[in-house]
């Protein structure tokens, strides 16, 4: 049993990071992420750990030092948001490609322009393809529990990738809540020490790593990293359930929340599912149906599972809080309708942008959404829910 103590999502990331202690941390501040490596800076200043911290002059260079120190052999972590893993995009391929687990607190805010600083996922959206895994995390607890989580997912053999553990800016980042905070021994004991594979400091076995890929090769390399994600998924799920069994707070590729006979749905990421939830109490205290799948796991995104939880349902709506320009719907609501297709499962699916830039969806929205899905062929296949007119 751990200490509750009261905690923004930023200061819990923080702690955790400070009792996984890791080898290096190389990072750049950003809005609204700043606060993680302010204050892990500050454990590594007080003797707190024994991090070798690496303040460098920008994104790209933070994420260019994480891979190069994972490479070389060590636990490496980091933490960014929107504009900032912008810059890191070139990196954050060659990370993944280099099958380097490092881990990655992203703290989602809007790309510019114009310029804003509150939460959309337009940041993760955009490195949807970039390899790395992709967790999203409702609150404060499940953010500090996805960050052991997330180590224990990316050094596994079979898996040997890199994690970004996503969650909403300002609206989990600097707002408190009470988290279950457990023992350094025990969560470092569960984590375990790091056990590099193939590390380049290891000089007594020479190897050369990220060298020219022509065509000779490059196809059979990016194919043995496509393999890789099944066993992710897998992972994710075992290391979930391991964490549950240890310290009493399970977590899989998702949650079903009175699912199981629901009529009407709504899949979310973040934050949203947490208030989504409220408002399907309310509804089923009135006899309304309503449930909501709550996806973590957006990388490797879990088609069939999702297929089966929504098998059954009379109408669901996906809920994007970023836009994909130039497309008529979101990324989302794209990828859900792809897996439903896939599964051979037809079911009316509708799709709400909404909360672009850090604007609030208040619960009568929601409940309004609830409502239009009753009569769902009224609904039109997008909609902006928020926007003012």
């Amino acid at each position: 049993m751990g200490k509750l103590m009261p905690l923004e999502g930023n200061n819990a990331v923080a702690e955790a990071m400070r009792q996984i202690d890791p080898d290096v941390v190389a990072a750049y501040p950003i809005t609204p992420s700043t606060e993680i490596v302010q204050t892990f800076a500050k454990f590594v200043a007080d003797g707190l750990v024994h991090t070798n911290f690496v303040a460098v002059e920008s994104e790209h260079s933070a994420m260019t030092a994480c891979t190069a120190a994972a490479a070389a052999g060590g636990r490496v972590m980091n933490a960014t948001s929107a504009n900032g893993m912008a810059l890191m995009w070139e990196i954050l391929y060659i990370t993944s490609s280099l099958r380097q687990p490092v881990v990655l607190a992203l703290v989602n805010r809007a790309l510019s322009g114009n310029i804003n600083i509150h939460c959309d996922h337009s940041d993760g959206m955009g490195a949807r393809d970039a390899g790395w895994l992709q967790l999203y995390c409702e609150n404060a607890q499940e953010a500090y529990d996805s960050m052991f989580q997330a180590v224990a997912i990316a050094e596994r053999l079979d898996v040997r990738l890199p994690v970004m553990v996503c969650f909403d800016g300002f609206f989990v980042s600097h707002s408190y809540e009470m988290v279950e905070v457990e023992e350094d021994a025990a969560v470092k004991d569960w984590v375990g020490p790091y056990k590099p594979r193939l590390p380049l400091l290891d000089i007594t076995n020479p190897i050369t790593m990220g060298p020219i890929d022509l065509q000779d090769y490059y196809f059979e390399h990016k194919k043995s990293q496509f393999d890789s994600y099944p066993q992710a998924k897998q992972a994710i799920v075992e290391e979930g359930k391991r964490f549950g069994e240890t310290f009493g707070r399970e977590y899989g590729l998702m949650e079903n929340y009175m699912l199981d006979d629901a009529d009407i749905a709504i899949v979310a990421l973040g934050s949203t599912a947490g208030t989504c939830k409220d408002v399907v109490e309310d509804l089923r205290g009135k006899g309304v149906k309503a449930g909501v799948l709550k996806l973590r796991s957006f990388r490797p995104f879990p088609g069939e599972e999702i297929a089966a939880a929504l098998n059954g349902c009379n109408a669901v709506c996906v809920f994007d809080r970023a836009a994909s320009y130039g497309a008529s719907v979101g990324p989302l609501y794209a990828e859900v309708a792809a897996a439903l297709y896939s599964a051979g499962v037809q079911l009316p699916l509708r799709n709400i942008i909404y909360g672009l830039g850090g604007r609030e969806i208040r619960p009568e929205q929601i409940a309004g959404v609830y409502d239009s899905l009753q009569n769902v062929d009224s609904m039109p296949t997008t909609s902006f829910v928020g926007v003012r007119e």
